[in-house]
């Protein structure tokens, strides 16, 4: 009988440490400033590598293991300080496919730094929501939010912050 109880007692703790259980954070944000140019894939302007490498410093010491850009030259260089930094590779997202996105960031362990566009960082935040009010797209003069996803065994929550709240 204390044979079994101990094995119970070990399978408890043991399913307790488990990557399911582990919170973690998931932050979301559209890409920095892009330079004003008749282009349709342009680069940051000097503004946004300046709001790149505030990302970076915002996002030092919280441990993120995975960070995920689309393919356009904006997003890649919003998110390269934050990936040089944790010693990490950019992976590739499709912003037309939330779904797929969103598996994938739920079965990964560790906190995760998802880089999108406008009218895609709110709608990923919004699967995250539940029941709670919906986020709205963001307007194109809007830059400064950071959208936190905990992610924990009960649920998750969504806040969103300004770049300064840091």
């Amino acid at each position: 009988m204390k044979n079994l109880i101990v094995f119970f007692t070990l399978i408890g703790l043991l399913s307790s440490c488990t990557s399911q259980n582990k919170p973690k954070t998931i932050y979301i944000v559209r890409h920095a400033e892009k330079q004003l140019v008749d282009n349709p894939d342009p680069e940051l302007a000097q503004v946004g590598y300046v709001r790149a490498k505030k990302l970076a410093q915002i996002l030092e010491n919280q441990e993120i293991k995975h960070v995920f850009s689309t393919d356009y030259r904006r997003t890649r260089m919003t998110v390269q300080p934050s990936a040089q930094q944790a010693g990490l590779e950019i992976q590739s997202y499709d912003p037309s496919n939330h779904d797929a996105l969103v598996e994938q960031l739920r079965s990964l362990e560790g906190n995760i730094l998802v880089v999108g566009h406008s009218n895609t960082v709110s709608q990923l935040a919004n699967y995250f929501v539940g029941e709670g009010e919906k986020y709205e797209d963001l307007q194109d003069i809007e830059y400064d939010f950071i959208y936190e996803v905990i992610l924990e065994k009960n649920g998750s929550s969504v806040v969103r912050k300004l770049y300064r709240d840091y």
